[in-house]
């Protein structure tokens, strides 16, 4: 039996004047996916993001969440339905304490929900994300890859069922890269999370996905396994072949 759609995409465009950022897109996402969505810069990628979790409304398209159209409405309205991200640049409370940052996640929506005992409180929180060490510092003492995990966990602490991950492995060592695709892992087969994830490093990305989006000048131009996309010829062409050939390998 098919795993249910969490969340239906349909012909989403996102225009900024006389520029289509996002140019028809649409995408489905089920109960359990891992998901990776890959493009060259300027692609669309963080715009087709800020438009499925509520930050950017569309300009045209429709948005469905479990049989519900939720388009055009605000962030706390995607969170209601289950929908958490992150951001390109982690946003943490720098003055409050690692663990007070988890529990403004809690607060915020996920005390409401019912939720698995690995996200039952701040503490199993953060022992899930490996800062359970950290939570009475400042957030603003913690490294910058401890905040992109600090990050996760605030959105894990909405208790989310499609989790939207914005290039959390920016900035990230080799070792700390294939870490996070561990942790990422990790959340979706323990917690049974919907999980799509944005990222530059596209070896790891492929490697660790189920299935792939490929976006390039705003249009979706593949959507399948990692063995399809990377043999896809207009995928190759998009990445002027380097990324692909090298991954293909």
């Amino acid at each position: 039996m098919a795993e249910a759609l969490l969340l239906d995409a349909r012909d989403i465009t996102v225009r900024f004047g006389g520029l289509v950022a996002v140019d028809t897109v649409s995408a489905s996402f089920r109960a359990g996916e891992l998901v990776g969505i890959i493009g060259p810069n300027g692609a669309g990628k963080t715009t087709f993001f800020n438009a499925i979790s509520g930050v950017q409304a569309p300009t045209s398209g429709q948005l469905v969440a479990e049989g519900r159209d939720i388009s055009g409405q605000g962030p706390h309205r995607f969170a209601a339905h289950g929908v958490a991200r992150t951001f390109q640049t982690p946003r943490v409370f720098g003055e409050m304490s690692v663990q007070d940052n988890i529990g403004f996640g809690l607060s915020f929506a996920g005390r409401r929900r019912e939720a698995p005992w690995l996200l039952r409180d701040e503490a199993s929180i953060l022992a899930l994300i490996g800062l359970d060490h950290l939570g009475h510092l400042p957030a603003a003492a913690i490294t910058p890859s401890q905040q992109r995990l600090l990050e996760i966990g605030m959105a894990l602490a909405t208790r989310p069922r499609l989790l939207l991950l914005d290039e959390v492995a920016a900035g990230l060592t080799e070792s700390e890269v294939e870490a996070m695709a561990r942790l990422i892992r990790r959340l979706r087969d323990e917690l049974g999370l919907t999980v799509v994830w944005i990222e530059h490093a596209v070896t790891t990305l492929l490697r660790h996905v189920e299935r792939v989006i490929v976006l390039h000048q705003g249009r979706k131009i593949a959507d399948g396994t990692p063995a399809e996309v990377v043999r896809n010829a207009e995928v190759i062409e998009a990445y002027l072949g380097d990324e692909m050939a090298e991954t293909s390998a």
